[in-house]
């Protein structure tokens, strides 16, 4: 019971009252200043705590959050936000920047009693059962953007979302290619052809029941062998990764003549996860640009667009990468090079707004976002995944 002053009792004496039940009128009331017994107060006894489900959410989004008050008969709060707005049944709506932000409730009974929670606004890759990854060869990003040699490309690129801010991580290639697939290095020895056990994506699809395919030129179902024709090992790094290459049964599930893709495209029978390695006249590497970028539309770009999941209100994510750029640039550690995404999910005609340099981490990491694999291996790891060129919903 709060302590009721003497000015308090003179203030409120009524002639005739006897002092007791005067007494406890004036206590009863919280004394004659007003306010009744819903008055705030200050209570060290009573507690607040609060949730917010879901604790992460897109900018613009929305989560609910609840107040626990503990100590007290009226459970009542109010709200208040950092950031974003909140209504008076704890409805956070989020601000359309990235950030944490703060809910707060305070109890209505007593003003000195809040309850925190945090509620992280971010970016969000959308889910995809349809995520084809294509590599390109050693072409920096001024030969490509813009140029018309690329033609097709380009007119893809106008129809996605670019990443202005991408670098390669190493010269020569097969680093490059260990990065998108371990997020590591591992070698830069291009001719090497050791069989690595490092953790990789692989092992995560494997792990987790993903589906998945490489579908390489001039190569039989199942090849582990070395540089063929115009295939070359360096651009399949799945076939020098121990958890392929080190079991007939995976390596025939799993890697496959490229003929086999335009039969799947056509069927609707991609897997989760298709790693496309065109030869090395069709990737840029030894043909022209224009051979390259012929070829990606018609063996690639044109039978996704005949698929459902390339369609609208699809899942389809087509990632169209460039290894290195020319040996002559080494701007954090491989050079200045295109990578885009296409795709319904992916923001249309987006050029990269932020100021972060994206890198094969980024992109591995990007790429696991995106088939729900948890803790990506390597520099993955602490990589910010390139959500900022998909829709957010």
């Amino acid at each position: 019971m709060r302590e009721v002053t003497t000015d308090a009792r003179a203030r409120c004496r009524i002639p005739g009252w006897p002092a007791a039940a005067l007494c406890f009128a004036v206590v009863a009331a919280g004394g004659c200043g007003g306010g009744g017994m819903n008055a705030p107060v200050q209570n060290d006894n009573v507690s607040v705590s609060v949730t917010c489900k879901p604790a992460a959410v897109v900018p613009q989004g929305t989560a609910q959050c609840s107040a626990a008050v503990q100590g007290s008969e009226n459970t009542a709060v109010t709200w208040l936000t950092s950031a974003g707005t909140i209504s008076a049944s704890g409805q956070f709506t989020a601000p359309g920047s990235t950030g944490s932000v703060t809910i707060t409730a305070t109890s209505s009974q007593s003003t000195s009693s809040t309850g925190t929670a945090t509620v992280s606004v971010q970016l969000k890759t959308p889910p995809s059962k349809h995520v084809v990854v294509l590599m390109e060869e050693n072409q920096e990003y001024s030969a490509v953007v813009g140029n018309t040699a690329w033609a097709h490309l380009n007119a893809l690129i106008a129809e996605g979302a670019l990443a202005t801010n991408y670098y390669a991580d190493s010269h020569p290639s097969i680093g490059n290619y260990f990065m998108l697939t371990t997020g590591q290095l591992l070698t830069t020895d291009d001719s090497s052809t050791q069989v690595f056990s490092a953790d990789n994506i692989a092992r995560r699809m494997l792990a987790g029941s993903v589906t998945f395919k490489v579908y390489a030129e001039g190569i039989s179902q199942g090849y582990l062998g070395g540089n063929t024709g115009l295939y070359v090992i360096r651009h399949n790094p799945f076939a020098m990764l121990s958890d392929v290459a080190g079991s007939t049964q995976v390596a025939n599930q799993t890697i496959w003549p490229f003929s086999q893709f335009l039969k799947d495209a056509a069927n609707n029978a991609l897997p989760e996860f298709s790693f496309i390695v065109p030869d090395v006249d069709d990737d840029a590497h030894s043909g022209t640009p224009q051979q390259a970028d012929d070829w990606l539309e018609a063996n690639v770009v044109a039978p996704l667009e005949g698929t459902q999941a390339f369609q609208a209100g699809g899942d389809g994510i087509l990632i169209v990468d460039f290894d290195e750029g020319a040996d002559s640039d080494t701007a954090h550690g491989g050079g200045h090079v295109a990578a885009f995404f296409w795709g319904p999910t992916v923001q249309a005609g987006y050029t990269q707004k932020s100021s972060s340099v994206y890198q094969h981490e980024n992109m591995l990491r990007t790429a696991m976002d995106a088939l729900g694999l948890q803790n990506p291996p390597g520099s993955a790891a602490n990589a910010q995944a390139m959500a900022e060129f998909f829709v957010q919903e």
